[in-house]
């Protein structure tokens, strides 16, 4: 499950990434109300807790990030557009 914690920091985040229009995501992402909802890389539940996360995010710029994401309002959208070094990183933990 992606329980995703928004840095403020750039050197506290596993992974920098960029919010971007639709045809240009790596991963398309749907946000949940609950932890019982997150799961996979897609199914985001935002904590306010670091240490509940499996992931730190930091938002930047497309040029600067790693990963690209759009948020959909739709679950049935949401998942991985192309192949892409952090499959299974941001549900799993670690980089």
């Amino acid at each position: 499950m992606a329980r995703i914690y928004q840095s403020t920091n750039m050197g506290d985040a596993d992974v920098r990434v960029a919010l971007v229009p639709r045809e240009r995501a790596d991963l398309l992402v749907h946000r949940v109300g609950s932890w019982g909802l997150a799961h996979g890389d897609a199914m985001w539940f935002v904590t306010r807790e670091r240490q509940d996360a499996t992931a730190r995010v930091y938002f930047t710029s497309p040029g600067f990030a790693q990963l690209a994401i759009c948020f959909v309002e739709h679950a049935a959208e949401a998942g991985w557009v192309r192949p892409h070094r952090f499959k299974d990183c941001l549900s799993r933990g670690g980089t």
